[in-house]
C-alpha cells in the first residue's frame, strides 16, 4: 500500500481532542493566548483530572499540591503542561492496536521521550520538545498497523516490533518506513516543520543533508531505550554505541551509556499515562 493510500484508510488517522489541536498550533505561535488555552484544558474534566494527577506525581517534585490547570502552568511552565496534555492526547488517540503489545510500545516511547529530555537539557535542545518528539518518534507503527493490519503480519511474524532490522524490513515490503508514516503524520496534525524533520531523521541521522540535532538525539534515546526492552548487555551496548551520530551532538559516550540515570527512575511518576 502506497503512503497517501495508507492516509485514506479510514482508521488508519484518529482525530485529536480540539484542545491538543491548539496546543499543536501554539508551538509556531509566540503570542499564543495560554489562558485560553488554561480554560480550555480545565474545561475537559478527563483531561484537566489527568494533568494535575501528572503535576503532582513524583516526575515533576512539586513540593506542595497542584490544585488547578492554572496552578499548573504557574508551577510546571507552560510547556511542560503542553507536554502533558498532548502526551495524554496522543495515547488516547490510539487504543486498542492490532499486532501491537501497547504497553510495550508506549513504554518504549515514554523512555525514549525521558532521555530525549534529559539529555537535550545537557546539548542545548529544548527539553519539552525533546521530549515530544521522542514520545511520537515511532508513531508510524501504529498509523501503519491501523490502516493496513493484513499487510503488517508478514513484517511483524519475521521481526519484533524493536527489532533494530524492523525499518530495513519495512523499507522493503512497502517503500518507506514507520517513521516516514511518523513524519507524515505530524505534518496532518501540523506540528511544525521541524517535528515532522525529527521523527523523519530521527532512524538514520547522519543520511539526511542538513543534519538535525534533535534528530540525533531522538536516534540516540530511541536506542538506548530500545536496548533496555532488548535486554542488551553492557559489553553489546558498548559495541552497538552510535558513536558517530553523538559526536555531531555532541554527546559523550559517559553521559548515556553510564551517567545516564535508569529509564524507570527518569519516567517515574509517568508511567500510569501509557497503562
Amino acid at each position: 500500500m502506497k503512503l497517501e493510500a495508507l492516509f485514506q484508510q479510514p482508521k488508519a488517522l484518529p482525530t485529536i481532542p480540539k484542545v491538543m489541536q491548539e496546543l499543536i498550533t501554539s508551538f509556531n505561535d509566540e503570542e499564543v493566548a495560554v489562558a485560553r488555552l488554561v480554560a480550555l484544558i480545565s474545561a475537559d474534566q478527563v483531561l484537566s483530572a489527568n494533568v494535575l494527577r501528572m503535576a503532582n506525581s513524583v516526575y515533576f517534585e512539586v513540593p506542595y499540591t497542584v490544585a488547578t490547570v492554572a496552578d499548573a502552568v504557574a508551577k510546571l511552565g507552560f510547556t511542560n503542561v503542553r507536554s502533558l496534555v498532548i502526551s495524554i492526547g496522543l495515547t488516547g488517540s490510539f487504543k486498542a492496536i492490532p499486532g501491537i503489545d501497547a504497553r510495550q510500545f508506549w513504554r518504549h516511547s515514554l523512555h525514549t521521550a525521558v532521555v530525549s529530555r534529559h539529555l537535550g537539557a545537557q546539548v542545548a535542545i529544548q527539553p519539552d520538545l525533546a521530549f515530544t518528539v521522542g514520545l511520537m518518534h515511532a508513531i508510524g507503527e501504529l498509523v501503519m498497523h491501523l490502516g493496513m493490519p493484513q499487510e503488517m503480519l508478514p513484517v511483524d511474524t519475521a521481526l519484533g516490533l524493536l527489532d533494530p532490522n524492523r525499518l530495513t524490513a519495512e523499507q522493503a515490503a512497502f517503500g518507506y518506513t514507520h517513521a516516514d508514516v511518523g513524519a507524515e503524520l505530524a505534518r496532518r496534525w501540523k506540528f511544525p516543520t521541524r517535528f515532522s524533520s525529527a521523527i523523519a531523521g530521527a532512524a538514520n541521522p547522519l543520511a539526511k543533508p542538513d543534519f538535525d540535532p534533535l534528530a540525533a538525539l531522538v536516534h540516540i534515546a530511541a536506542w538506548r531505550s530500545r536496548s533496555q526492552e532488548n535486554q542488551l548487555s553492557a559489553q553489546d551496548l558498548e559495541g552497538a554505541w552510535a558513536s558517530e551520530v553523538a559526536a555531531k551532538i555532541p554527546l559523550s559516550r559517559n553521559a548515556v551509556l553510564q551517567d545516564l540515570p535508569g529509564l524507570e527512575t527518569l519516567s517515574q511518576g509517568l508511567e500510569s499515562l501509557f497503562s
